[in-house]
């Protein structure tokens, strides 16, 4: 309901309902002229995030949130800190304060959806299932908020791909977000639909659709390294390598170089243990260059390089990883790593 829709409103109920209506007119109105005012102190959080800042984020965060507790951008904000940092319960308490403040914004529904997922696949019990279909309740509604939401599409699709009938998961949804995708992210389409194929055990259109999503993207690393990503679920080494390699050499060509495409390649090959040089290189370089994603924030890819210097047998050089990681972000205790798909 926006502010004109509230101007419109008729009477035609009872008086307590009249009164009812004005008064979620009048703050709705005051949320939207509230979330319209400028607030300076979020700036930074944007490039915080971006960078990997966390411990910087949440002290600016704060003190917004402490002046101004009805910011659901801090709110919002705050909430994907804390899931950058996989503090679940934190993260869900910040984007349903969010969410109870804006609840017309797609994007809150959509990261809280989120932060009910990861907390649900964390505890690997029968209140996973309860959480479940709260993941699919707040996608559905991010969707439903701004069909043209790639994201929650794409994370709807996927969702309805792998969670079973009984919370609401099912291949004709699939089906039918895929379709829908076909507007907005040609290439999501692609990855969608090659998804519900592997889930049949069609490999051979699986992998014509993860293709037609490097064309679609026009071979954009991350479309690169997804199709990777399925040779590595199909054990084929080799076509692995080859379509990460095809992707490394598409980031290194791209307008913002060395991005998160690289953290994804290198995330790859150490699951599957492989060419554990490589996946350094990957993330050296990453963590080197200016074009860094809250999507792969500097700390969780200092404790990632750690984990594989160690490995190597660098122990020096995985605790200044280690150190690293906790001067951006000291409460950043990652769970470890999960075992590779079959």
């Amino acid at each position: 309901m926006s502010v004109s829709d509230c101007n419109h409103v008729r009477i035609l109920y009872s008086s307590t309902l009249s009164h009812f209506l004005l008064v979620l007119c009048i703050s709705q109105a005051w949320a939207a002229y509230a979330a319209s005012v400028p607030n300076s102190a979020l700036g930074p959080v944007s490039a915080d995030l971006m960078v990997g800042k966390a411990d910087d984020a949440i002290s600016r965060l704060s003190s917004s949130l402490a002046a101004n507790p009805g910011d659901a951008e801090a709110h919002n904000l705050l909430c994907r800190v804390y899931y950058q940092e996989e503090r679940w319960d934190d993260a869900i308490h910040e984007c349903e304060a969010a969410v109870r403040l804006m609840p017309m914004d797609s994007g809150y529904h959509l990261w809280l959806g989120r932060a009910y997922g990861e907390k649900a696949d964390s505890i690997h019990s029968i209140k996973a299932y309860g959480l479940a279909k709260k993941v699919r309740d707040e996608f559905e509604r991010a969707v439903q908020l701004d069909d043209a939401n790639v994201d929650a599409l794409s994370d709807l699709g996927d969702f309805y791909t792998a969670a079973p009938g009984i919370v609401g998961g099912g291949k004709k949804k699939a089906q039918g977000v895929a379709q829908a995708l076909e507007q907005y992210g040609p290439a999501q389409a692609h990855q969608l639909k090659g998804r519900l194929a592997e889930k049949d055990k069609n490999y051979a259109l699986a992998e014509t659709e993860f293709k037609s999503a490097v064309e679609a993207a026009n071979h954009a690393a991350d479309s690169w390294m997804s199709l990777a990503s399925y040779y590595a679920r199909r054990r084929q080494w080799d076509q692995m390598l080859g379509a990460l390699r095809a992707g490394i050499d598409a980031d290194a060509k791209a307008a913002k170089p060395h991005g998160p495409a690289l953290v994804d390649g290198a995330s790859i090959l150490s699951r599957n243990h492989q060419e554990p040089q490589l996946a350094i290189q990957l993330l050296k370089l990453y963590l080197d260059s200016p074009n860094k994603s809250a999507d792969s924030p500097a700390f969780q890819v200092h404790s990632q390089l750690g984990r594989l210097l160690e490995a190597q047998g660098d122990h020096e050089g995985a605790q200044q990883q280690i150190d690293a990681a906790a001067a951006l972000a000291h409460e950043y205790h990652p769970a470890p790593p999960r075992a590779v798909s079959q």
